[in-house]
């Protein structure tokens, strides 16, 4: 297991430009591990746009259950686990649509 901490992209994740910074350092974490923790500690906002660019466009690479079995969250505030939650159901769900 290892840890991916959202810190170093800093406290306050806003924008579709630093999800996708985010999303290419993640991505061989998630290729070369069994287990990824997503480490939102210390991070005080993730907008809709980042959580979509970083984490939803994450099942363009890999399926929901394959996503669900490869990570797990820690130190997500509420508004940020909203977040990344809603960004998450869009994509799926736009997604299954086309």
């Amino acid at each position: 297991m290892v840890n991916f901490d959202f810190i170093q992209f800093g406290k306050d994740l806003g924008t579709r430009q630093l999800g996708a910074k985010a999303r290419l350092a993640l991505l061989p974490l998630l290729q070369n591990n069994d287990k990824v923790v997503l480490n939102f500690g210390g991070v005080n906002v993730v907008s809709n746009s980042f959580a979509d660019e970083c984490l939803a466009k994450l099942l363009i690479e890999m399926s929901l259950d394959d996503l669900k079995r490869k990570t797990t969250f820690a130190g997500l505030n509420p508004v940020a686990k909203e977040s990344v939650l809603t960004a998450l159901q869009r994509r799926y769900l736009a997604m299954q649509t086309v």
